[in-house]
Parts: structure tokens; C-alpha cells; sequence
């Protein structure tokens, strides 16, 4: 296992998360593949990297399109700041080979405009599941304790979009 001074020297990864509402304000929610069935934490918004050289807003969009088989949504706002969260130090190792101390965010609040038959988690690398839409403020619950914070200053970031 890493120690805490060569973890302190790691980078973040830099990332985009996704709050996807629907016309309801209910929020996207998926299981990742890799959880068991009866763990009540395994639940997390759509996120993911943001490659060399690409637009924040450009990774968000893409990494819907892989994750949930569709980007048809509209903008409705993008955080002032990034977000960060740490790994759990023995997680550090086992995700992306040791090279990042966790990830630094951008999140978006985008509006879902297609039908929920449009959402398709069998895509080409599949990452979750199962899915559902989930009531806003029972986000942070329903996720993993590291990331808990982060959800957390998302719900405040957004709170005006959902009535």
C-alpha cells in the first residue's frame, strides 16, 4: 500500500460529473456493474474523465452517451468550482494503476429530454447495472461514503433547479 506522503503527491483526476434530471426533477441514478446487488451504497451519478485537450461540457456529454447510450439533454447549469473527493487509500492502487489520489470534478445539471426508453446501459464498456430516477435530496445516501461530500456540495450547487 502507497504511503500518505507519496499519496499527498498525487494527482487528481480531472473529470465531469453529471446531475440528470428529468421532467420531474428526479435525478439519474445508476448501480455500478461491479457492485453487489444488495449494497444500498452503490448508487452515483453518470461521471467520468475529460480527455486531453477536451471541453468540460464536451466530456459530459460524451461520457452520457457511454454510460447511459444517449445524450439527449439540454444545459441548465455547470458548478462554479471543481469538486474534489479522495480514494480511500486501499482503492488508490486497484483504480487507473496507482496514478491518482482521487478526482476533481465539473458537474453539470442537465435536463434529460428523450424518453426513458432511450437510456441503454448496455454499451459498448458497460459500467452499470441498473437504474432508476431517485429523489433529489436522497442522493448522498445512496452513495458511497467518499463521495458522500461531494453530493453533498452538488445538492447545494443545484438546489435552485430542483423546486
Amino acid at each position: 500500500m502507497l504511503s500518505a506522503k507519496k499519496i499527498a503527491k498525487l494527482p487528481y483526476r480531472p473529470c465531469v460529473g453529471i446531475l440528470l434530471l428529468n421532467t420531474e426533477n428526479r435525478v439519474f441514478v445508476a448501480r455500478r456493474i461491479d457492485a453487489k446487488k444488495d449494497n444500498p451504497l452503490a448508487w452515483q451519478m453518470p461521471q467520468g474523465g475529460i480527455d486531453k485537450g477536451e471541453d468540460p461540457e464536451a466530456a459530459a456529454r460524451r461520457e452520457l452517451h457511454e454510460e447511459i447510450g444517449t445524450d439527449n439533454v439540454t444545459v441548465l447549469a455547470e458548478s462554479r468550482d471543481w469538486l474534489r473527493y479522495d480514494f480511500p487509500p486501499a482503492l488508490i492502487e486497484r483504480v487507473r494503476g496507482g496514478r491518482y489520489r482521487g478526482q476533481e470534478q465539473k458537474w453539470f445539471a442537465m435536463r434529460f429530454l428523450g424518453a426513458d426508453s432511450e437510456i441503454n446501459l448496455e454499451t459498448e464498456h458497460p459500467e452499470f447495472s441498473d437504474w432508476r430516477w431517485e429523489d433529489f435530496h436522497r442522493l448522498p445516501d445512496l452513495t458511497i461514503a467518499f463521495k458522500r461530500d461531494t453530493y453533498q456540495a452538488v445538492l447545494r450547487e443545484f438546489a435552485h433547479l430542483v423546486p
